[in-house]
């Protein structure tokens, strides 16, 4: 089979070397140093199976910036643009996705469309009655950054919602290319749609819950790890996903629990709000406990979300940072992926031994490096992982 993949982050790139160990794949993207970096056999993501598939393994995959060609000839069209969650609309933007769809449609009538980006619930029936199209299918992806061709290749799952027929042919190339053997699941669109969603959204609970409890015992002077260790082994919840933080973020899960409590306008419930509240909640009582340790200067130990990643969006850390700025302490950033000597007005200090001279330093996750400075460290990280 050719397959196209339109968008070459964490999703699209891991599914795209997944799938050209036995199909031809071109994969699309705009950003011309991305595509170059991939050709070259360069990992533009931190992400070890993606840097060693990319070196090591013989792919039958071409990148290039525009595809209107090849989406003439190819059996699948996968999307996985991003979509951000527009806060006065309520609703992903899927601006890019449509695009996708329209210069697809426009020289392919027949092509098969995945749609791999995060969309709102119904929004795959709607686009296919848009373009009379019951070839446009969804299949949500459930996979963690850094991690991501992991997860591709011994996926926890494999869900398609759409005819079988469209789907059957793209099943068996996934199956041939895992390297486990995962239970497939075919349904809907609009329940595959919500199957992502609901999903991240137990993950957001999940962190919540854990964040709130250490809140609780850090208040009372009790230790954390003792009651989560207690807590997790009841095997219904399970040693796992249990690590406090500043809160979660990154790429999905605050644009998905947004977006979940919005589809459930008019439905009654209470839940899915709470959980939002619960992560900015979260945040405010992090902040203030670095506010009464009453320092001058707290240094910010990497923007990253976690331990082996490079993406700051929607890191938890900035929230915590816009609390203190009102409080106008001096904000130092330590993060070694910038180039930069400043960023959103804070200064960048990446000489670790200057920067440790920071009155308090605030670590969502502690590395080794952090060890000799423990006595002014901040950090909820129990564990010492995720």
């Amino acid at each position: 089979m050719k397959i196209t993949v339109v968008g070459l982050g964490y999703v699209g790139l891991s599914n795209a070397i997944l799938l050209s160990l036995n199909e031809e794949v071109v994969g699309v993207d705009v950003d011309k140093e991305k595509v170059s970096m991939i050709n070259n056999k360069k990992s533009p993501l931190k992400d070890k199976e993606i840097i060693e598939y990319l070196q090591n393994e013989d792919l039958n995959l071409t990148c290039k910036t525009k595809a209107d060609e090849d989406y003439k000839d190819s059996d699948y069209v996968i999307i996985a643009v991003p979509t951000n969650y527009d806060e006065e609309d309520e609703y992903f933007d899927t601006s890019l996705v449509e695009g996708v769809i329209e210069d697809v449609k426009s020289v392919n009538k027949d092509v098969i469309i995945i749609i791999k980006s995060t969309i709102p619930i119904g929004y795959t029936k709607e686009i296919s009655k848009k373009y009379n199209a019951e070839n446009i299918i969804f299949s949500p992806e459930f996979l963690r950054e850094g991690r991501a061709l992991y997860d591709c290749l011994y996926p926890s799952r494999i869900i398609f919602g759409g005819d079988e027929k469209y789907t059957k042919n793209i099943i068996k190339a996934y199956l041939k290319a895992s390297k486990n053997a995962p239970k497939v699941l075919i349904m809907g669109k609009t329940e595959a749609e919500a199957v992502k969603l609901f999903a991240n959204n137990y993950l957001a609970m999940r962190i919540s819950f854990f964040n709130e409890l250490d809140s609780f015992a850090e208040s009372k002077g009790l230790d954390t790890r003792n009651i989560i260790d207690g807590v997790c082994e009841d095997p219904r919840i399970g040693n796992h996903y249990n690590n406090p933080s500043f809160g979660y973020g990154g790429y999905c899960l605050p644009k998905d629990t947004k977006q979940l409590y919005a589809n459930y306008r008019n439905i009654p419930n209470s839940m899915f709000e709470a959980i939002i509240k619960s992560n900015k909640i979260r945040k405010d009582f992090v902040s203030r406990r670095i506010i009464d340790k009453n320092p001058k200067t707290v240094g910010i130990y990497r923007l990253t979300m976690k331990t082996n990643s490079d993406n700051f969006r929607k890191s938890a850390i900035f929230d915590v940072i816009e609390n203190l700025k009102k409080e106008n302490i001096e904000i130092i950033v330590y993060e070694p992926t910038l180039k930069v000597e400043e960023i959103e007005g804070l200064r960048v200090e990446n000489n670790l031994d200057e920067f440790k001279k920071c009155d308090v330093i605030v670590a969502n996750r502690v590395e080794e490096e952090l060890k000799d400075v423990k006595d002014k460290l901040y950090s909820r990280d129990i564990y010492q992982r995720d």
